[in-house]
């Protein structure tokens, strides 16, 4: 038995070098996939200082569970798995990991864009089929096409400089952005939908923004876009993208996330044309883990060291 205070991580496991950092704390953990009724359950027995959230969901009835809560931090940029409104509430400080795995998820994006665009999956099922196909496949030629960016943050940045260094026209849309280098035009998001070839989204999942990709916005798009989110799933009407795909409104879809994850099988997606799908891990490389490991590690410090300090200076 120990004395140490306890910070809850939501997942498996994290870095060594996160780890480290944590030494003077009690780490626990929750499991692969744990669901809210066992991080309830954790936080009840263990009463801890911090959660580091990496799966699963933190919401009121968890940190009512804990009452020595100070800090929830996200192993990562997206924190809508916290409520941060019952956060702000009860005094607890939500923190992420910005930018620790821009790296990562730009480069999936740009993964994700060449496979739709020079249709890989297909041709290499094809190949492994015994058929060649040069004779009447034709692929997306990107250069000197327009690629619309909703979010203008690390990823969507990294992104953009991607887009621009192979020939990209670069559009974006970001309310909160300053300073963009010269090649990001900024635009509003009605111009994203009219003018882009492809539409990628690199923006967090709000109320405002949710299922913004839907019926009326795709009707808005040019015949043959391409649409790519390696952000969050509920930023689009997976119903409305999937009869957008079949009609050929949309020529093709790289998806990254989903509304519900893990991604409920049997799924509208599934064995449709059109849709190249990943579970979720543009994030997830050796060094976007150590980066969000450490990320969320040094915020979770931060946080209790500052609740510790003035905690002194009250006595």
């Amino acid at each position: 038995m120990t004395n140490k205070q306890v910070i809850i991580v939501t997942g498996a496991d994290l870095a060594p070098e996160a780890l480290a950092l944590l030494g003077d704390y009690e780490i626990v953990f929750a499991g692969k996939t744990p669901q809210t009724a066992d991080i309830v359950a954790l936080a009840k027995e263990h009463n801890p200082v911090g959660i580091i959230v990496r799966y699963g969901s933190v919401t009121a009835e968890v940190m009512d569970a804990a009452p020595a809560l100070k800090v929830i931090s996200k192993h990562g940029t997206g924190t809508d798995t916290i409520d941060k409104a019952a956060a702000q509430a009860r005094g607890i400080k939500v923190t992420a990991a910005a930018g620790a795995n821009a790296a990562a998820v730009a480069e999936h994006a740009l993964a994700l864009m060449l496979a739709c665009a020079k249709a890989v999956v297909q041709l290499d099922a094809r190949m492994h089929a015994g058929h060649w196909d040069k004779a009447t496949h034709k692929s997306v030629e990107l250069n000197g096409l327009t690629i619309g960016l909703v979010g203008l943050g690390a990823i969507g940045r990294r992104f953009a400089r991607m887009c621009d260094a192979i020939g990209m026209r670069v559009i974006g849309f970001d309310p909160f952005a300053t300073d963009l280098p010269d090649y990001i035009e900024a635009v509003p998001l009605e111009t994203i939908w009219e003018a882009s070839d492809v539409i990628s989204l690199q923006c967090p999942l709000t109320a405002e923004n949710k299922e913004m990709v839907n019926a009326s916005t795709l009707a808005r798009c040019k015949r043959g876009v391409i649409i790519i989110n390696t952000a969050r799933g509920g930023l689009i009407d997976e119903t409305a993208l999937l009869e957008a795909v079949r009609s050929g409104r949309v020529s093709a879809a790289g998806l990254d996330s989903f509304a519900r994850e893990p991604m409920s099988s049997p799924h509208i997606f599934q064995g449709q044309p059109g849709f190249v799908l990943s579970p979720h891990i543009g994030g997830v490389t050796s060094a976007a883990y150590i980066n969000m490991g450490v990320a969320a590690a040094t915020n979770t410090i931060a946080v209790l060291d500052k609740v510790r300090e003035q905690a002194f200076g009250q006595q």
